[in-house]
């Protein structure tokens, strides 16, 4: 570690976002401690503070650099946990109305399935490596204290399992609780304005089963992600490798279409999706354990980049800033990338008379610039279904004709092909497509100049 700028810092939640928090304040500071209310397994296994845990979790290329660049080890950690290597554009079968399957080819790296808890374990793992990390579970955090002015955090008050009621003084509090509920409940106690937030409406709903993959299972992919008829249907469904040679399927669905949790009507629902691939390949493989279910009300972004002064010492942090729709998987590789802007934020300040002055306005302008591409790569889908809840863009139909411009090139060719994979993994922001001969190409094809 190189000089600390502070003595301590807390994070609260032990999730994703939370255990990336810790490992970038680490290198600042002389000690991390980690409050998480729940029952934190030892083993890589569900549990109950992650309601989404038993369902299909994808980790986005541009997340697991981040997760590499926070643990040089976390690719090695995966592998020796049994997370399946996928090579990007040709190891998942992408099916899309008018492209059954879309264009198989290799991107040139690999991503990786698991499991939620897989994923989460392996970092645990590797954030607990850390000599001045402290992982606690069983603690609820009560509130954050702040000094008499307001002005600043100063200590957060938690109480543990046996009913102790706890305290510590800290420099700084990274809130990865997920709802963010103690930031909001700070600012309304200190007399600050809370973030404007902007909502998408999405209603889905979406079942998982977990199966056993098949001796006989088709060799020519290693999952298949089917998309809906949309806006005609919402049905859609992603089968992914699991650890332990398993499959994990979820499928979806939005408004008025909601999956079944029994194992007949899950079947069924199967069969109804637009292709019959997931359904040839499931329906006689062994199912294992109950279906899960969930429902996702609405994507919410909340604002903080917008306010004009904040509490010293406080970032809310992942889920606590926005919440994705999680049908597109982009929640953990978001949180990692903030984690990594973090400590280059931190890094870039360790020789400031103040590290601290201003940290939260600078953190809140690289998390709006991180959130902008995952939100609109999810928006513009979103946005198809009539009953969706939000305010559309004002050149809603013009995106829409120019997205589906975009597949038809990336089809086509497998450079643009490349560059969508990239822009969806979030390697590269949405701003690439803005680029002159791209745009030109898109208009020859709406136009039926290029086909």
């Amino acid at each position: 570690m190189a000089q600390p700028i502070g003595r301590q810092a807390v994070v609260i939640g032990a999730g994703m976002g939370g255990l990336a928090a810790a490992r970038a304040l680490s290198g600042s500071f002389e000690r991390v401690l980690v409050l998480e209310s729940d029952i934190l397994p030892r083993e890589a296994i569900e549990r109950a503070g992650v309601p989404q845990g038993k369902h299909v979790h994808i980790l986005l290329a541009g997340g697991q650099r981040a997760l590499c660049d926070l643990f040089p080890d976390f690719e090695q950690e995966l592998g020796h946990a049994g997370a399946a290597p996928l090579r990007a554009g040709f190891d998942l079968r992408i099916e899309r109305p008018g492209y059954d399957p879309f264009p198989k080819r290799d991107l040139g790296w690999d991503a990786y399935a698991m499991s939620r808890a897989l994923v989460e374990s392996s970092v645990r793992r590797l954030a607990q490596a850390v000599p001045n990390i402290e992982i606690r579970d069983q603690c609820r955090v009560r509130d954050l204290v702040a000094r008499s002015d307001g002005r600043a955090v100063t200590a957060v008050r938690w109480v543990s399992a046996g009913g102790t009621s706890d305290a510590v003084e800290t420099d700084i509090v990274v809130d990865a609780s997920g709802r963010g509920n103690l930031t909001l409940e700070l600012l309304t106690a200190t007399g600050r304005p809370r973030p404007d937030e902007t909502t998408i409406g999405v209603d889905l709903a979406y079942s998982t089963a977990v199966f056993a993959i098949p001796d006989d299972a088709s060799t020519d992919w290693k999952g298949v992600f089917t998309f809906p008829d949309a806006p005609t249907s919402s049905r859609g469904a992603l089968l992914s490798p699991l650890e332990g040679r398993r499959w994990i399927l979820t499928v979806a669905g939005r408004h008025h279409e909601t999956p079944p949790g029994d194992a007949d009507g899950f079947v069924a629902y199967v069969r109804q999706l637009r292709t019959p691939t997931i359904y040839e390949a499931i329906k006689d493989a062994k199912r294992l354990g109950e279906i899960a279910r969930f429902r996702f009300p609405d994507s919410r972004c909340r604002h903080y980049e917008r306010l004009s002064t904040f509490p010293r010492g406080l970032l809310p942090f992942g889920d606590s800033i926005c919440r994705f729709n999680p049908i597109y998987g982009q929640g953990m590789s978001v949180a990692a990338q903030q984690a990594y802007a973090l400590t280059r934020l931190l890094a870039a300040r360790a020789t400031d008379t103040d590290p601290l002055d201003g940290l939260a306005s600078a953190f809140f302008a690289e998390a709006a610039a991180l959130i902008e591409t995952p939100w609109a790569n999810a928006a513009l889908p979103d946005f198809v279904y009539p009953d969706t809840r939000g305010v559309r863009p004002h050149n809603f139909s013009q995106l829409l004709q120019l997205g589906a411009a975009l597949n038809e090139l990336a089809a086509q060719d497998p450079a643009v092909h490349a560059l969508t994979a990239e822009v969806q993994h979030l390697l590269k922001p949405r701003s690439v497509y803005h680029e002159a001969s791209l745009i030109g190409r898109l208009m020859a094809i709406m136009t039926g100049a290029e086909r």
